[in-house]
């Protein structure tokens, strides 16, 4: 296996990961609705995404965004937003 196939299995790790988390929150949630925020917060998902010597405007949710599109890619879960507030269900 390459380093390529690796890094792209531990993704599918990881997304499997959030798929579980996100199911296992759906049963406290209003209509199986699960707010990003708290995904983010509850997983810690926030990191600095730019170099060290770079201006670090704070930790940023990048990681969840890439691995719930890769979710909402493949089937896995809607997407809604209201009020300027994002949430997450399996489908």
């Amino acid at each position: 296996m390459n380093s390529k196939q690796k890094i792209h299995g531990l993704i599918k790790e990881i997304s499997n990961e959030l798929l579980k988390f996100i199911k296992d929150k759906e049963l406290v949630c209003e209509d199986r609705w699960v707010p990003a925020a708290d995904i983010q917060k509850e997983l810690d998902l926030s990191f600095f995404a730019v170099p060290l010597a770079n201006k670090q405007y704070g930790k940023k949710g990048w990681l969840f965004d890439i691995i719930a599109r890769i979710l909402e890619d493949e089937g896995l879960v809607k997407y809604k937003k209201v009020n300027g507030r994002s949430f997450y269900r399996t489908k």
